[in-house]
């Protein structure tokens, strides 16, 4: 890519409300915080700032637009790995503090299955925030590797970088301009006059919209200009090139034809570029002995490449795809300049833009398992080099690599994770997690999370799978409720094995938990009903809602919590007694409001009156926990609503704010640390909260994630778990 010409780096997430665009450096611009806006500095790329990026404490701590413009100055594996965990959820870390970032930063390092570096950036001082609590010992790396990219560019220094484009919903770049009534199809951005703008070209129902390309000032998020108008048909792809000295661009349609645009006057510069047989898919640009050149990939199967100053072809179409090329994308590998192109074919080919001629044979093949891809075909393509070798990219979902991995990171789950149950195993810690949408299907899998390894599955359930972990027999059991033909299967937890099935009179519902009652396990599933885990057979059921049971949570409770009780005299004295009994708590999903009902498991009765939250809830509670407050049993329960609800008398509790409200609570449990009673929430928002019960108050910060928590377990050995997206992640107390 030319000098003065910069890409767009652009997460499509939301941001807080203020946030802007801001130049960092000569490849990068990225949203950044007000707070970071104030300064208004141009940081600069550096070889300074590239060795850096070792120390801990700078990138916990340094203005993240800084540490940004080193990133692309990584040299050499250790520096490359660093890269790679700051940007993997820099979405979220750059808006936050640095106890936050530094958090968020240890937890990607064990993504990409670095434990050392995790820990050195968990040690990192963070202003005069207090040390690190909660620690991540292992984590998941399912999403990693998976570059948001579709356009690759190079730069005046030989470095590779790259931007993005994909469909972004128009809530994604309401930073310029406003409401967009179709999706953005394509963004790149160009200096031009000292200021940064963006390029953006749309798709939908309006067949106008889709023939233009639409030049916004990103500073102040306006538009600059009349759009560039001349296609006859939707444009597909828009790059960004100097050509003797002016800024340009270049754009892809489906008329068949490349045009070059005047970033300056906003006119078209010479005539359309034709000998494309088909609709101009993607475009990318490089320079090639000192030249300016266009890359284009086609509906025709080929690849073009054009010289910009002359406006002519240079050399004959590159041939070899079977099937459209979708995606194009440049970089710079041993002093040649290279073009990467995917197609519906499947292949992903590289060729040598001085000699027009395929570099490896055969090209690299990609199955339907990668991101953004249709029936298995690359989507959108991104090229970089790492550590000296070439990388690619097919689409924003999947990792497809020419050269090596960055990492070590550890795929599990393709799915968010929605339960996790936990038991210990010869020392082990096992963890047995469901995942993925009811719609579709969900798979459980077992891990050690001692060691990261999955140990079993996956086990495929067509219509949702709900887990807990029993002892059976002498030996820890994983129990298993099947959504799709209502039956729950026991299988062994350290292999995997089914030992044992039984129905639940085809109403097993949406999820389980498991107890001990009388010396023997039982499983209390979603109707909820009550079943003898040895035998099969049905122990009573739990009359009352008539409705679906959302969650389950069984607790053991003193009499007195109930305010049940006996009294009796002793020595003229009335003494209490107390008897522990178990109680089954169910967050419900009715016909016009969720409710949270109470049974005792022995007897089967129901234990005090259910509470009903005020009609227009249809969501239902989808999860509970029991806690003890100011000597009262209560449920904490989640869902659309949340709060708390005395058990006994059903009413709501008056209580301050437990849940940070503002997103639904996804999980609840309890535990017990340092002597007090803790509630744990974890929610949609990407956050785990704990609560003191008895004082009623948030303890510490939030622990962060980069996408949302759908399950929090405590383990026995008081180790939290947490999935996050299809991710998990083991944290320790320090």
């Amino acid at each position: 890519m030319a000098p003065g010409v910069r890409r767009i780096t652009y997460f499509p997430s939301r941001r807080p409300s203020g946030a802007g665009l801001v130049e960092v450096g000569a490849d990068t611009v990225l949203p950044m915080s007000d707070d970071l806006q104030e300064s208004g500095a141009r940081r600069e790329p550096s070889a300074g700032a590239s060795r850096r990026l070792t120390d801990p404490g700078w990138l916990v701590n340094a203005d993240p637009a800084q540490v940004w413009a080193g990133l692309d100055c990584a040299a050499g594996a250790e520096e490359v790995l660093v890269a790679a965990v700051y940007r993997a959820s820099m979405r979220v870390h750059k808006y936050a503090a640095p106890g936050v970032r530094r958090q968020l930063l240890a937890l990607d390092a064990a993504r990409y299955g670095a434990p050392e570096l995790a820990a050195e950036l968990a040690a990192a001082e963070a202003g005069d925030e207090p040390d690190a609590e909660w620690r991540v010992e292992w984590a998941s790396g399912s999403l990693l590797g998976s570059a948001h990219t579709n356009a690759s560019t190079l730069s005046a220094d030989k470095r590779a970088t790259w931007a993005t484009s994909s469909l972004f919903r128009p809530e994604d770049l309401s930073v310029l301009g406003g409401y967009y009534p179709d999706e953005v199809a394509v963004v790149a951005t160009a200096a031009v006059g000292g200021r940064t703008l963006a390029l953006v070209t749309l798709t939908g129902s309006n067949s106008l919209r889709g023939k233009l390309v639409q030049v916004w000032d990103v500073a102040t998020g306006r538009p600059v200009g009349e759009p560039l108008t001349g296609h006859t048909d939707t444009v597909r792809a828009v790059a960004t090139a100097m050509v003797d000295g002016r800024p340009v661009a270049v754009t892809g349609s489906d008329d068949e034809t490349v045009r070059m645009w005047d970033l300056t006057t906003g006119r078209p510069v010479g005539e359309p570029l034709t000998g494309h047989t088909g609709g101009v898919l993607a475009v990318a640009t490089a320079m090639v002995d000192g030249r300016p050149v266009a890359i284009t990939g086609g509906h025709d199967k080929t690849v073009r490449v054009w010289d910009l100053t002359t406006g002519r072809p240079v050399g004959e179409a590159l041939t070899g795809h079977t099937s459209q090329v979708r995606g194009v994308a440049t970089a710079m590998v041993d002093d040649r300049t290279v073009a990467v192109t995917g197609s519906w074919d499947r292949t992903v080919r590289v060729w040598d833009l001085a000699t027009g001629r395929q570099i490896g044979v055969p090209p690299a093949r990609y199955d339907e398992k990668l991101g953004m891809v249709v029936d298995g075909r690359p989507e959108a393509l991104g090229a970089m080099v790492v550590n000296g070798r070439p990388v690619t990219f097919p689409g924003s979902g999947g990792e497809a690599l020419i050269g090596e991995h960055v990492g070590k990171p550890v795929a599990g789950h393709t799915e968010p994770v929605r339960a996790i149950a936990t038991a210990e195993l010869d020392g082990r810690l096992i963890a047995v997690i469901s995942d993925g949408p009811e719609s579709v299907g969900e798979n459980v899998r077992a891990w050690d999370l001692n060691t990261g390894r999955q140990l079993w599955g996956p086990v495929t359930d067509r219509r949702g799978a709900s887990v807990a972990t029993a002892v059976l027999d002498g030996r820890p059991v994983a129990v298993i409720l099947s959504g799709s033909d209502e039956v729950v299967r026991v299988r062994d937890l350290a292999t995997g094995e089914q030992l044992r099935e039984f129905p639940t009179n085809g109403r097993g519902g949406q999820t389980l938990a498991t107890a001990m009652l009388d010396g023997r396990p039982v499983v209390v599933t979603g109707w909820p009903e009550v079943w003898d885990l040895t035998t099969g057979e049905q122990i009573h059921e739990l009359k009352g809602p008539g409705d679906a049971v959302l969650s389950l949570a069984v607790e053991a409770l003193d009499d007195r919590h109930l305010g049940t009780a006996t009294g009796a005299i002793d020595g003229g004295e009335a003494v209490t007694e107390a008897k522990e009994r178990t109680v089954v708590v169910a967050g419900v999903f009715g016909d016009a409001c969720g409710s949270v009902w109470a049974w005792d498991l022995a007897t089967g009765e129901q234990v005090g009156e259910p509470f009903e939250e005020a009609p227009g809830w249809p969501e239902g509670v989808s999860t509970v926990a029991v806690v003890v407050v100011d000597g009262h049993a209560a449920a904490a329960y989640g869902g659309a609503l949340e709060g708390m609800c005395n058990l006994t008398t059903g009413e709501e509790l008056e209580e301050e704010d437990y849940f940070g409200r503002g997103e639904a609570i996804k999980a609840l449990t309890t535990t017990v640390i340092d002597g007090r009673s803790v509630l744990i929430s974890g929610s949609r928002d990407g956050t785990v909260r704990m609560w003191d019960v008895a004082r009623r108050e948030q303890i510490g910060r939030p622990l962060a994630f980069p996408m949302p928590v759908g399950a929090v377990e405590v383990a026995p050995d008081g180790r939290l778990v947490v999935g996050f997206g299809p991710e998990i992640a083991v944290l320790a107390r320090h």
